[in-house]
Parts: structure tokens; sequence; C-alpha cells
């Protein structure tokens, strides 16, 4: 076999690598990266132009690349639980091999980097706040009058609740966002339900996300509540809303949905109301009322 079979196969072979690079997405945390030396940028705009020039690079030679969050303090943390020296570039590509398998990533597919950033920060919020939300649960522990596990049993009627809401809500593309308040900090998440043909299509992840935040308002009873916003071909958008309650969900009639809606939660300043958008006490979940497990 002649050279120039040998260098053919291994292009083709070349573009069946994957890769994944480790993205500095802000100024605090480019400054954290350059103290070490081997770090050779020195201004944040100039490396985000180098990094779009790669991507673009890799794509035009069919290369599929994926982008994940970098952080220094957890890079940090990794070399020193793992010996390496953070100030080398080998170590910087080992953490970034372990982003690729646990941490956020985003598919660069030629969209702009300023549109990839904040989907890459969004997805890294979305995985940190379900991580948070899920080891809450599994801190509440056993129920003790029963000794059934107060985290999973919220789960599950977190998933019920989600599947009845699902289940009764007219067709359309249904967002919802699920929202608690802190302390220590507020938690959202957001669910994008699609109606096809009568069948609910919606991603996994995200539901449970959703699930598992819903569930630890549930079980916590931290200040919280369920918003629904349907949008279907020839008709007004409908927005319906709950509050959180201790093991169920509360409906909201169509004036709190509106007063929700159209007031600055901030300031409490009125907002002017979207036009070609109803207000509404949200669909019978039929159930007479919150589940009482767990109320012993």
């Amino acid at each position: 076999m002649t050279n120039t079979d040998h260098r053919t196969l291994r292009r083709v072979l070349r573009r069946e690598i994957t890769g994944t690079i480790g993205l500095l997405t802000d100024e605090h945390d480019f400054r954290a990266m350059r103290r070490y030396d081997s770090f050779l940028f020195d201004d944040h705009s100039t490396y985000l132009k180098h990094v779009e020039a790669v991507l673009r690079a890799r794509a035009l030679q069919g290369g599929h690349t994926t982008v994940a969050l970098f952080d220094p303090e957890d890079y940090a943390e990794f070399c020193a639980n793992t010996g390496l020296d953070p100030d080398h570039h080998a170590s910087r590509a080992r953490f970034t091999a372990r982003l690729a398998a646990t941490g956020p990533t985003v598919l660069y597919e030629g969209q702009p980097l300023a549109d990839l950033l904040p989907t890459l920060v969004d997805e890294a919020v979305r995985q940190a706040t379900w991580e948070y939300a899920t080891t809450l649960l599994a801190r509440l522990g056993p129920c003790a009058a029963c000794g059934e596990d107060l985290g999973r049993a919220a789960f599950t009627r977190a998933s019920h609740l989600l599947a009845r809401i699902l289940d009764t809500s007219p067709p359309g593309e249904r967002h919802l966002v699920c929202s608690l308040s802190g302390p220590p900090e507020a938690l959202v998440a957001v669910l994008h339900a699609d109606d096809i043909e009568g069948r609910t299509d919606l991603d996994e992840t995200e539901a449970l996300e959703f699930t598992t935040v819903l569930a630890l308002g549930l079980a916590t009873e931290r200040p919280g509540g369920l918003v629904m916003r349907i949008t279907a071909p020839g008709s007004p958008d409908r927005v319906h809303g709950w509050r959180l309650r201790s093991h169920g969900l509360q409906p909201l009639t169509a004036g709190e949905v509106f007063d929700a809606y159209c007031t600055d939660a901030e300031s409490g300043d009125l907002i002017a109301p979207e036009s070609n958008v109803d207000y509404c006490a949200p669909p019978d979940l039929g159930e007479e009322g919150p589940d009482p497990a767990h109320r012993h």
C-alpha cells in the first residue's frame, strides 16, 4: 500500500474523531486562567475569536465538536484531586475530556459563538439546578412515621401531577415553568411539550429536571408556582397557573393569573397585558385535593 493510501485512510479516520473544547465564557473565568504561564492568551475577546476560528475550521473539515463550560475553580480542584499540574495544557485537556462525559455541552453546528454562549450557560444552569434539587430531595430521608423515602414519594407525586397537567391541557405547544423561592436561592425549571397528532412529545432530560424541582417544592413547601402557556394555530395563547402547596397544586383563578403576568415581580408596578393572550383558570386535574401522604 502506498504512502498516499496511508495518508488517505488516516485522513478518513480523523474525520471520525469527535472533539470537545472547554470554553471560558466570561471575563472573570478568563482572568482566573491567566495565572497559569501555559495559558497564553491575555485578552478575552481575542481568545473568543480564536476559539470561533478553530470551531469553524473543524466544521469545514467535517469535524464534530462539542463545547463545554470550563470552570477554573472546578479545574483547580480536579488537578488537586488527581495530582496533575494545573499549569500544563495536557491537564486542561484531561479536564475537558471529563467535562465531555459529565458536564453540560453544546454541539457546534456553525452558529455564531455569540449565539452558542447563552445556550451553553443555560445548559450549565439547568444541570446545576437539577443536581442541587436532587441533593436536597435525597437529604429528606425517610418519613419518621411510616419509613417511606420522602424524596422518592415527592418525585412520584410530582410525576403524577405533571402527567395530569399534560393529559388535561388543551392541545398545542405547551411551555411550562416551575419556580421555587429561596432560601438559599431561587430555582427555576422549564419544560417544553409539543402536541403531535394528539401525542405529547417532550425531552426526557427536561422532564426529569422539571419533575425534580416540582418534587422539591411539594416536599419542602417552599413558596413557588407553576405556569403553563399553550400556543395553538388560529387561537390566542392560553396561560394557566397553580400555586405549590404541600403535596399538591392549588389552581389560580383567571384574575390571579392575569395579576401574576401583569405585575413586575421586583417593583410591583403594573405591566401592560400581552395582545392575543387569554389568562385562564387551569383545567381540572381530576383530584379532590392534595395527596395526604406524609401529612401525619
